[in-house]
């Protein structure tokens, strides 16, 4: 059994295959091949916090993986992460414990971000170049790394609006000082005024962006709805999208950002399409230059499963569990 620490994880990524299992999941998950029982929630208000616990397994695959993932939102004011958690890989052929991933949150903030340049490449415009952020948190910061990554080919330029512009200075030096410039938008209007694609990253349980602001061609990933009662777009800009991609129809009408505009009558599942879809070519991600869409990410277990495989191969591990001792990092 393996027994890896965030810094031997980090180490053993490699983006680009990160980003292919990533989006093999999304289409295997689409396509039913995945056991993706509901994500169990705990929510600890008095501490802004929350806690997930995500798992699943491929069919097919030698292993399932059990995620638990945490965030407390005023943890930064403390000098603490936001986000904590870890993974453990078992054996789907006999149970057994193959690896305890201690990533210290930092997988799920990857794969997070990872997933949210993928939606945004599908259903942004391909001359989509300003992208908005909305939010300063770590995600925030994640979500640029990963825009940049994938799509670097495009020279992208980034703008970022927080409710907190100090926080919002805190990411732009951060992300100057590893080579990518972010300019500060002075309101979400103004950031929704310039941007061809915007990515929302915060808890917000109020929204923040209203469909007027938004531009027709204008693609939006809205990340921060992950739970029930968090709302980061107003209703009518959902109704207003010409097309919807959730991760998971289910969550995303459960308790994602399609979620409200669901219960108000608003929209109807059918008029959504998952994005394993979209990536495997059996949906559209957009018809023309002035289509809005919104892609609703809600977090997938298989994007778990897919993030700790990556992790293993890096590490030349085997799926297979082992018989010796258990071998831990310094």
């Amino acid at each position: 059994m393996l027994d890896l620490a965030r810094a031997q994880i980090e180490a053993a990524i490699d983006l680009d295959r990160a980003i292919l299992a990533l989006e093999e999941g999304f289409k295997a998950a689409s396509a039913g091949r995945v056991q993706m029982p509901p994500v169990g929630y705990l929510g600890f208000p008095a501490h802004h916090g929350d806690c997930h616990i995500k798992f699943g397994h491929i069919t097919g695959d030698p292993i399932f993986v059990v995620k638990i993932a945490t965030g407390f939102y005023d943890n930064p004011r403390r000098g603490l992460p936001t986000s904590s958690g870890m993974m453990i890989a078992l054996s789907a052929e006999t149970g057994a414990v193959v690896a305890i991933l201690r990533d210290e949150g930092w997988l799920t903030d990857l794969r997070t971000g990872l997933a949210g340049a993928i939606a945004t490449r599908a259903g942004a415009r391909s001359d989509a170049r300003r992208i908005g952020i909305v939010g300063a948190g770590t995600q925030a910061r994640f979500q640029i790394r990963a825009a940049a990554h994938l799509m670097r080919e495009r020279a992208l330029q980034f703008a970022i609006w927080a409710r907190s512009a100090e926080r919002a200075e805190a990411v732009r030096a951060e992300l100057l000082r590893e080579g990518i410039a972010v300019a500060l938008a002075t309101s979400p209007e103004a950031l929704c005024a310039e941007a061809d694609a915007i990515i929302t990253t915060t808890p917000a349980t109020s929204p923040l962006l209203k469909a007027v602001w938004i531009r027709p061609g204008t693609h939006i990933t809205a990340m921060g709805a992950d739970a029930p009662g968090k709302q980061e777009l107003e209703s009518g800009l959902i109704a207003a999208a010409d097309i919807r991609i959730a991760d998971s129809l289910d969550q995303c009408l459960d308790h994602g950002e399609f979620a409200a505009a669901a219960r108000e009558g608003l929209i109807e599942g059918r008029a959504c399409v998952e994005l394993g879809a979209v990536l495997a070519g059996n949906a559209i991600g957009r018809n023309d230059a002035r289509d809005i869409t919104i892609a609703d990410l809600t977090g997938l277990a298989v994007q778990d499963i897919a993030i700790a495989r990556v992790v293993l191969e890096g590490c030349g591990a085997s799926p297979r569990p082992a018989r010796d001792p258990v071998r831990r990092s310094k």
